[in-house]
């Protein structure tokens, strides 16, 4: 099986502004020319997305074109920044700022949440996803959603820890496909996991 992981597009929101659950859309040219470079990859078996119009508005886009219906979990949305949302970074009181950042994974902005918590979200949604019964053993699923997501699912799928996960480089538009061999050709065994592709541009071939 291969989960082809996407980040969205750059989005139409300010250089500098916190944003996760901030439901901005993608800049429409970005989009369009996201849209386009999907067209040039296999076509894959089912298509989740984020519920955040970012994500959704590639999938829906790309559904017109052959590809599957894009089903939504908002386990694969961005991090929660709380109050942090729609700030600029500048903004943000320097102590807080620093104080999260020296514990990322577990400490939560105000009224956010942690990595840690979006990582196990993330890993709740693969697990059912690979359990899935009617996906075949060799599916391969496209997943639109955001750089928090691509940067911490790989290391809970693969059993490794958070801490180090920021130098992880997600860029917008990228793909990071990920293969899962199943032992005795099933979802529910026990699997091996590698990271075949990380931030790959997905650009038009023409």
């Amino acid at each position: 099986m291969k989960l082809v992981l996407i980040r969205h597009p750059v989005p139409a929101i300010a250089p500098g502004t916190c944003y996760g659950r901030l439901d901005v859309p993608a800049q429409p040219s970005a989009l369009a020319a996201l849209v386009r470079g999907c067209l040039d990859l296999p076509r894959p078996q089912a298509v989740f997305t984020s519920p955040l119009a970012r994500c959704r508005a590639v999938a829906s886009a790309l559904a017109t074109h052959g590809w599957p219906e894009p089903l939504s979990d908002r386990r694969l949305a961005e991090l929660d920044f709380g109050q942090w949302e729609g700030l600029p970074w500048s903004e943000i009181e320097a102590a807080a700022l620093a104080a999260w950042r020296a514990n990322l994974v577990g400490l939560a902005p105000p009224g956010g949440e942690t990595v840690g918590a979006l990582a196990a979200r993330a890993l709740a949604w693969a697990q059912d996803t690979l359990a899935d019964s009617s996906l075949a053993p060799d599916a391969t699923i496209a997943i639109f959603t955001h750089a928090g997501v691509i940067q911490t699912l790989p290391r809970m799928l693969c059993d490794e820890p958070l801490e180090g996960f920021a130098a992880t480089r997600i860029d917008y538009s990228t793909l990071t496909e990920l293969h899962i061999a199943s032992p005795g050709g099933t979802v529910t065994t026990a699997r091996r996991i590698s990271v075949v592709t990380r931030n790959q541009p997905v650009s038009p071939t023409t």
